[in-house]
Order: structure tokens, then sequence, then C-alpha cells
């Protein structure tokens, strides 16, 4: 992917009511205080950033954390604003805010919308109460209902949902119902996500010391393959292992990650590529504030991707999405099995994963490639 390809920016906010036992995402709980702060880092290190983008069109630009919607909406207004002043973001840029259901109403939603964030993804997980107190989330089923009523009465019409499946506790029926009820509510995207178990997390502790079962992987395959059956019938196309969306709906940003695009990453932690190398900020937000402050960039650390690296994660990414690879890239005799076991299919000319080969991806790279 050339440099000056189409890229995205990502935007790290890593403050949160409070914190999740499985997250191991760089988020806060109880650092309220600091968000002033952390606002002027950002737009600090966006100004240092700017001058080696110019000139890079910028189609998508997504908030994530962490909670961003713990911020008020005229400092998230504050900080687009900016980045349009320094970037050269695309008037029809695809512009997402992650929101949590406890940190939004039809009051702030309207703001958001107003400040030019068009598109929001809320972080649902379930809607069994039983599993969201095994996942330490603190709103409730009727929390997410009400929330995302609000974001229709405030005039959102680009609404993720995002779900978790294989909690400790969670059945194959109460998923069945968590995705019922998610298309119900008729969102026009939704990720749903299988639970991993991270050694450094409360979680990951717990399942390490025996007091919660570790997530049984064929349940969860039960539960992937229910999710395809449920969401493919109420017409939200797979476009992605992890994501659905209506027609039209795929998200750009994260479609950008999977097409190898460029994307800059601004924050404690954020991550940012272009032309097969990658870097990314300090983790620590005093840190991360302190370095901007001193007029310093971020960095934290850096990797050059060599040749073969690079094609293998092309290859990776690329059968994560319908788009799949050229069968150019691949011999026959490699293919040939995979095709004929129903885990890909020859799309004039691409080869795709079919839902039952993006549950089996790893074995896919690994043999299409080694």
């Amino acid at each position: 992917m050339s440099a000056d390809a189409p890229a995205g920016i990502y935007v790290h906010v890593p403050f949160c009511l409070t914190r999740c036992g499985y997250c191991d995402f760089n988020a806060y709980a109880g650092l309220d205080a600091m968000k002033p702060r952390y606002l002027r880092a950002l737009l600090a290190e966006a100004s240092l950033a700017a001058p080696s983008w110019a000139g890079v069109e910028i189609v998508s630009v997504f908030l994530g954390g962490g909670t961003p919607t713990t911020m008020a909406p005229a400092e998230l207004g504050a900080l687009t604003d900016t980045l349009r002043s320094l970037f050269d973001v695309a008037p029809d840029a695809e512009i997402t805010t992650e929101a949590n259901p406890d940190t939004v109403d039809e009051s702030s939603l309207r703001a958001l919308l107003a400040a030019g964030f068009h598109r929001l993804s809320m972080g649902a997980q379930s809607f069994d109460p039983a599993v969201l107190r095994a996942l330490e989330r603190v709103h409730s089923p009727q929390a997410v209902r009400r929330a995302f009523s609000a974001s229709r009465a405030a005039g959102y019409a680009n609404v993720n949902l995002d779900l978790i499946y294989g909690a400790d506790g969670e059945t194959v029926e109460s998923w069945e119902r968590t995705l019922q009820e998610a298309v119900e509510l008729a969102p026009e995207h939704l990720s749903a996500y299988a639970l991993t178990i991270e050694p450094a997390t409360p979680l990951g502790r717990s399942v390490a010391a025996g007091e919660v079962p570790a997530p049984d992987p064929d349940v969860q395959a039960d539960m992937f393959g229910l999710a395809c059956e449920v969401l493919g019938e109420a017409g939200y196309r797979h476009y992605e292992v992890s994501n659905w969306a209506k027609p039209g709906f795929e998200c750009r940003h994260n479609l950008g990650y999977w097409e190898r695009r460029p994307y800059v990453g601004l924050g404690a932690g954020a991550h940012s590529y272009r032309d097969d190398v990658r870097w990314w900020n300090v983790r620590p937000p005093e840190e991360y504030m302190a370095t901007v402050e001193r007029g310093e960039l971020p960095i934290g650390g850096s990797e050059s991707l060599d040749p073969q690296d690079a094609y293998l994660e092309e290859v990776f990414l690329r059968l994560r999405t319908l788009e799949g690879i050229p069968s150019s890239w691949v011999e026959d005799e490699r293919a040939a099995p995979f095709l004929e076991s129903g885990l890909l299919t020859d799309d004039l000319g691409s080869l795709v994963p079919t839902e039952r080969g993006m549950l089996l991806l790893n074995e896919l790279v690994i043999g299409l490639t080694t």
C-alpha cells in the first residue's frame, strides 16, 4: 500500500468510569482530573505529527479507549476541529466515537452529532444481566436500550453495537437471546468478539487461579456460528471475521487496518503505521503528556516489516475479510485442500474464506503460506 494512500486517524482516550476485569486496553478509572491536561496534550501531539502527513487525505477518524464519551462533547468537538485544521480530513470522512451506554444521553448525543461525530460505536457487550456481571460491566441491558433509543432521537443514523460472547455462565441459548435483542434494535453495524483471556488482567488472574473457568473454544465456535446465522438472516453482511453491517455501513476506519492503509495514532499507547513501518506511543498517560509538553513526539518504539513479514501480514488481514487474496498468490496445490474442504471459495479469481474458514483463520494462513 502506498504511503500516500488515504489514511485514518486513531485517537486514544484512556479514561473509563470503571475498569472491566477482562480489559487489557490502556485504560484507567479515577483519572478525571487529568482530562484537561490530556486534551491539551492530544492537540499538541496532533500539531507535532501533522507536518509529516501533509498531502495525505484522511478518510476516517476514530476515537477509542477507554471511553471517549467520559469527556464533554465540547472537548471532543474541539479535538475534531483541530484535526480538521491540521490534517487533510476529507469533507465526507467517517468520524466515529466509542461510547459506554452510561456516559451518553439524548442531549450529549445531539452535541456529539453537531460536533461531527456521525458514527457511534456503543459497548453493549450483552443483553444478559448475568453475563454483564461476569464481564464486570456496570451498565444494565436497559441502559443499552435507553442509550440506543437516545441515539436515534438525537439523529444518529449510523450506530454500531459491540457484543462479547463466551463469558462465564453464558450459554448458547442466552447468546441467541442477546443476538435477537440486538437485531430488534436494528443498528446499522454489529461487532461480535469472542472473549479472550489476557493473563495480566484481573479476569486472567482469576482464570489462572482456577476461580473462573476459561471460555470453552467449542462453545465459542458454536456461538460464532449462531451469530453468522442470526445476523445473516437479519440482513447483515459478514464482511470481516468479527463484524457485520447493513449494506453500505461497513466501518471505513477498521477496513483501513485490514487493507493495510496508513494511519496515525494520537494519545497514550496509540499505534501508527505507514509504508511497512509501525510505531507506537508511550503507554503511561503521565509519561505521554510530559513528553508532548517538552515538544517531543511521544514515540515509545517502532518496527519495520521485511518483505516476507509484510506479505504474511497482508495475507492474514485480507483473509479476515470478504476481499480475500488473489488466487495468483497461492499455488494451486496449496489452495486445493481448503477449497475442497469448504474453508475457501474461489470468487472471480480471489480466494475468500467461508464463515467456517474465518473460524479457522490461523490454519488457513499457515496452510497457504508455509
